[in-house]
């Protein structure tokens, strides 16, 4: 698997996981700690999709 691939594939399951909090959070009886288990994977795929784009960019020094 590319690095591009991967990032597409981890940015779909972070939209997937966006789709599912507003889901949750239009029911009448919200799940709290389901909301915040899945804003937790949200953001652990967040810091993994900057992290691999940080890699495949690397900074430049001047």
């Amino acid at each position: 698997m590319t690095v591009e691939s991967h990032l597409a594939e981890l940015e779909r399951r972070h939209l997937a996981i966006d789709t599912k909090i507003a889901d949750e959070e239009r029911r009448p009886a919200q799940d709290g700690l389901e909301i915040a288990a899945l804003k937790k994977q949200k953001l652990s795929l967040k810091d993994e999709i900057e992290r691999l784009r940080k890699e495949a960019v690397p900074e430049r020094t001047n």
